[in-house]
């Protein structure tokens, strides 16, 4: 589990640099720490899933539950950023509603979006991080911010606590 300091690391490991892919992965990065959110479910999200005003993402989790999920400040820039300067270009016929793409335009696959977290994690010098450790470390940092332990769980979409 990363520590907040850590955290906000990771999730400016890929720079400021404009190209499609790089504002991919800061929007994945900022977004699997900002909701904590699982990454079957970050790669499941579709444009029509995020509520830009408000500031949510509608998330179909585990057993086909659906809830909403808010994020801060900054997964809305990253998203923002991705959305207007970095999906474009990558977007195809391939490419459907999806919010993140691969390289090739389709709809980014769990495995690579799981390398990514790893390899900026190993870049920014932070111990071997999972997308899951990520989930952890977003749900730990709630708790410690004050955050009560039922809204947490429902940010998550367990069950049980």
């Amino acid at each position: 589990m990363l520590r907040a300091d850590q955290a906000s690391r990771l999730v400016e490991a890929p720079g400021d640099e404009v190209s499609p892919l790089r504002l991919r992965d800061r929007a994945v990065l900022e977004l699997l720490y900002a909701t904590g959110v699982r990454i079957s479910e970050l790669c499941g999200l579709n444009v029509s899933d995020v509520d830009r005003e408000r500031r949510l993402v509608r998330v179909l989790g585990k057993g086909g539950r659906e809830r909403s999920v808010p994020y801060g400040e900054p997964a809305e820039q990253a998203v923002d950023d991705w959305l207007r300067l970095g999906r474009p270009p990558l977007a195809g016929p391939t490419s459907g509603d999806a919010l993140l793409l691969g390289a090739r335009g389709g709809r980014l696959h769990p495995s690579v979006a799981r390398r990514l977290v790893s390899s900026y994690a190993q870049a920014a010098g932070l111990p071997h991080t999972t997308p899951h450790g990520l989930r952890h470390s977003a749900a730990t940092h709630l708790l410690e911010g004050g955050a009560d332990l039922r809204s947490v769980q429902e940010l998550l979409g367990h069950a049980s606590l």
